[in-house]
């Protein structure tokens, strides 16, 4: 099957769950009519936007133009309430290093060492774009609720999901399955939102 729709990332635990999201959402879309960005040979896009919005429409924008099919993208990170919903957009290279989830983790349990709860307050935040060759675009928005753990517990997800504990489930995000992760995530609220427009590009 020809490739209909391609993920704007190179990131291998993104890519799955964006795809399992999409193909359930989808009836006409098969996995592998969803290629990551590598696949087609779509270039990095330089992530310099001020929101989320931003950098997920131009990831979208800039791949869709150049593999010429409809380009998926989400920017998304981790804001903490006292430090007035940093690391945000940084959230990947918070440690200096984009991408290193250990030297992130690491820094920012570090500098909320001193502070107790009720005041670790924190959340997920996507944002997820499609945009079509010929210039249509759309945005959607999640967010996943927790409080900051002292130390990572989990062995699932990646990024900041070892540290970020859910009250209503007792665990970390790292500590849920990949359905249950899937259907709560702020990825998942967004890209499930984002599939209900995608639908009716693709005709369905």
């Amino acid at each position: 099957m020809e490739p209909v729709v391609v993920l704007a990332s190179h990131n291998a635990g993104k890519l799955a769950e964006l795809r399992a999201i999409l193909t359930e959402a989808i009836d006409s879309l098969a996995p592998e009519q969803i290629v990551d960005a590598a696949t087609v040979n779509a270039p990095d896009v330089i992530e310099d936007g001020l929101t989320f919005e931003a950098n997920a429409l131009k990831k979208a924008t800039l791949t869709a133009q150049a593999t010429g099919l409809i380009a998926v993208a989400d920017d998304s990170g981790l804001t903490v309430d006292v430090l007035r919903r940093a690391p945000g957009i940084f959230s990947a290279r918070w440690a200096g290093k984009h991408g290193d989830d250990q030297a992130n983790m690491e820094l920012l349990l570090a500098q909320l060492a001193d502070i107790d709860h009720p005041h670790r307050g924190a959340a997920f935040v996507c944002a997820a774009a499609f945009a079509t060759p010929d210039e249509k675009t759309h945005v959607e928005f999640g967010k996943l609720a927790g409080d900051l753990t002292f130390e990572p517990r989990g062995d699932y997800g990646f990024g900041y999901d070892p540290i970020v504990e859910l009250a209503q489930y007792g665990k970390t995000v790292a500590e849920l399955d990949a359905e249950t992760k899937n259907e709560i995530s702020h990825r998942g609220q967004a890209f499930r939102a984002l599939a209900l427009h995608l639908a009716g590009v693709l005709g369905q």
